[in-house]
């Protein structure tokens, strides 16, 4: 279980200070947590804060009881959150296959590496001893990180946009690739979004939006009331061609 108590986060502006995140208090426990709201809200920045990119200006958070408010990012790995980043990080002079293993945290059979790339809709011939560097585009590594996820297997996992970059057959797949996750390992996945297809797999909804929460509640209560503020024709996005709740929510 996952919780925050009084969350705030402040940077320099100029002269001034600016409160990205304004005395947020929420608790997650065991389930499909989305968090929606419009750009520039807080919804990353929160995320970051969760899996100890940034640290908080203010408040504590908790991990299964653990108080781990002081921890970095390598230390809340240890415990078992995962973060997957809206833009993968490329590592040159590793191969797909390295990435894999050192997620599973273990060596990993062929059988096993296979696995983990068909879920996300990847041909491991082609794929298993190839370097992540620049020859791999935007949305394959966004498919590879996934597939990082996947092998993790943690309490804990994050997802910053899951959807960004990449092409409409990952995205399809994304909420079938979303489930399993959840059903293998269990815990919580919380995931950062626009998107009505990811926020209809949710458990739960939260909106964000100027540094607090306008909303918190189960699928069930939250999205009615998102796509009640629709426009009648949804902005389109420009990658996907799948409907977007941001001009609903700004």
């Amino acid at each position: 279980m996952l919780e925050l108590r009084n969350i705030s986060y402040q940077v320099n502006d100029e002269d001034d200070q600016k409160e990205i995140i304004k005395n947020v208090s929420l608790t997650i426990e065991d389930g499909f947590v989305a968090i929606t709201g419009p750009n520039g809200g807080g919804k990353s920045t929160l995320a970051k804060i969760i899996a100890g990119i940034i640290t908080p200006t203010r408040g504590q958070i908790l991990f299964n009881g653990e108080d781990i408010t002081d921890l970095s990012i390598t230390e809340r790995a240890k415990k078992g959150i995962t973060f997957a980043f809206q833009q993968p990080v490329r590592f040159k002079g590793l191969t797909v296959k390295d990435l894999l293993t050192i997620a599973a945290g273990k060596d990993v059979s062929l059988t096993e590496v296979c696995g983990y790339l068909s879920e996300v809709g990847l041909c491991a011939k082609e794929y298993i001893d190839r370097e992540v560097n620049a020859s791999l585009s935007g949305g394959e590594l966004k498919r590879i990180e996934i597939a990082m996820a996947i092998a993790r297997k943690t309490p804990l996992t994050l997802f910053d946009e899951p959807e960004a970059g990449i092409d409409l057959w990952s995205f399809q797949n994304l909420i079938h690739v979303f489930e399993n996750i959840h059903e293998k390992a269990g815990g919580s996945i919380i995931i950062i979004s626009h998107q009505e297809r990811i926020l209809n797999i949710a458990d739960r909804i939260i909106v964000i939006a100027g540094g607090e929460i306008k909303d918190s509640g189960s699928k069930e209560e939250v999205l009615p009331k998102l796509l009640a503020g629709a426009a009648p024709s949804p902005v389109s996005d420009n990658t996907l061609g799948c409907p977007t709740l941001l001009d609903k929510m700004q």
